[in-house]
């Protein structure tokens, strides 16, 4: 995903995940679960980035837990980014394809205390039938295939969640971008009634060997967010605001765009809406 980018969807997957870890350190131990669940998003943005264009976006997803603390799971989503990277008034025109994210993880998830707990997995970001290999930027620097393979560590305070993730593949087509890192910093609020709420801050490194010209001399930019969640009779509705600083960031342009969303920024703050069903 283009220096990725974690939509709405995402920050209310952490939201859950992150109140589900805090719970289970104050319960009896959980029994095994297959849980299923389908969305809608506004515009779907993972790690601040816009991975549909400022379009709406379907999400649906399951996962296993068992009670020994292994899970594994899938979870999916409409894109227009692959698409988009490609410049179609380029000589000769460029086109791509890929419309679809399905992510698939595994993991082992536990507790040290009533207090800290941990969770370490694989997350593989999956792009069929995407061939983004074949595109070129405004650099006329190649990128990669988009599928995407990370391993990820966070250790849980009561509330308080530190995520580390490290790419051990390119980083959603950048070339050279292995062990590319992002630090995510969440804290939940739960209001009580259905009602929470998630401060978020996250740091995207891009490990690029020629940063100038794979990805217009980006090396890192930093995305925060909050939202507000209700949930009611198994359905989730969301409101997040999100801001990066990419402007910030990279010389030759101020704004993240690909040649076929136009002048469309993808970093740009915004407030994303979503609707989700959990069953």
């Amino acid at each position: 995903m283009n220096n990725k980018k974690r939509s709405v969807a995402f920050l209310l997957l952490a939201t859950l995940g992150s109140l589900t870890a805090f719970s289970q350190t104050t319960t009896a131990e959980p029994e095994s679960s297959l849980t299923y669940n389908a969305g809608f998003v506004s515009d779907y943005r993972y790690r601040g980035i816009s991975q549909s264009g400022h379009r709406p976006a379907l999400q649906f997803g399951a996962d296993y837990a068992d009670k020994s603390g292994f899970y594994i799971g899938n979870w999916n989503s409409t894109i227009h980014w692959i698409k988009d990277t490609a410049d179609a008034n380029a000589t000769p025109p460029q086109s791509a394809k890929g419309s679809l994210e399905m992510d698939f993880y595994a993991g082992y998830k536990a507790s040290y205390s009533e207090l800290i707990g941990y969770d370490v997995g694989v997350l593989d970001y999956f792009y069929p039938t995407n061939n983004l290999g074949g595109v070129t930027n405004a650099s006329n620097a190649n990128f990669s295939n988009a599928n995407t393979t990370e391993l990820y560590g966070s250790i849980s305070v009561g509330a308080f969640v530190f995520k580390l993730s490290d790419s051990v593949s390119n980083l959603f087509g950048y070339v050279g971008s292995k062990n590319s890192m992002y630090v995510d910093l969440s804290y939940s609020f739960d209001f009580g009634d259905g009602l929470s709420s998630i401060v978020h801050f996250g740091n995207q490194s891009i490990k690029a060997t020629n940063a100038r010209y794979v990805t217009n001399g980006v090396t890192d930019y930093t995305d925060i967010s909050m939202s507000l969640n209700k949930e009611f009779d198994g359905w989730v509705g969301s409101a997040t605001v999100i801001t990066t600083d990419w402007v910030k960031r990279g010389y030759t342009h101020t704004n993240d765009v690909l040649p076929g969303s136009g002048n469309t920024n993808l970093a740009g703050n915004t407030l994303v809406l979503g609707i989700k069903k959990n069953f």
